[in-house]
């Protein structure tokens, strides 16, 4: 897959940034990490311009809440687990969603496009609350921004510094690797204290 996106946006810049995101804030698994890392990747080579980049990827975020918005309005939860089986839904990552609506109302819209997985799924239960489309709107597409252009500027960074990288691939390995089990020590961690949490 990211060998796809990558050349989707390296032939159709801001097109494909704007057709990628969309379908991620409509609850399609897309990454939107790969797409918008591209994204920087490219304007450091001046084929994009960063700035603009991320404010694409915002509205196209925007746009794919809309209809995860609108999913949730007329279709509820029972349309979701219906027919999300078809587009890799995971019910788990519903109820994550749910739980954070729940617990902070509104502003869960606001800080959950920053937090992964939980920013693809929250338009679905602000939809079944009926949230006013406004704010919601507003707090989406504000939310989406620091997101957007955080992931565009690591991007960027990394396309500036590719000749360097690119010389120590050694180093540049065994950093990944590191990050790699570190990753899935604290995911191990985590599966255990759930473990335990529901013998308990």
């Amino acid at each position: 897959m990211q060998a796809a996106i990558e050349h989707f946006v390296q032939h159709f810049g801001y097109l494909a940034v704007f057709l990628l995101m969309v379908p991620e804030s409509a609850c399609i698994p897309i990454p939107s990490e790969v797409t918008m890392a591209f994204a920087g990747f490219f304007a450091a080579h001046g084929t994009l311009n960063l700035w603009v980049a991320g404010v694409v990827g915002a509205l196209a975020n925007l746009a794919g809440a809309l209809i995860a918005y609108a999913v949730g309005a007329t279709g509820g939860r029972a349309f979701v687990l219906r027919w999300g089986r078809f587009v890799r839904l995971n019910p788990h990552h519903l109820d994550r969603a749910e739980a954070w609506f729940r617990n902070f109302g509104d502003k869960a819209v606001f800080w959950s496009r920053m937090i992964p997985v939980v920013r693809t799924f929250i338009s679905l239960p602000a939809g079944a609350a009926r949230m006013e489309l406004k704010r919601f709107s507003l707090y989406s597409f504000l939310g989406s921004l620091p997101w957007t252009i955080g992931l565009a500027l690591g991007g960027y960074e990394l396309g500036r510094n590719w000749t360097k990288l690119a010389h120590n691939v050694e180093l540049v390995s065994i950093l990944v690797a590191v990050l790699v089990v570190a990753i899935a020590f604290l995911l191990a961690m985590r599966a255990r204290r759930r473990k335990a949490k529901a013998e308990a």
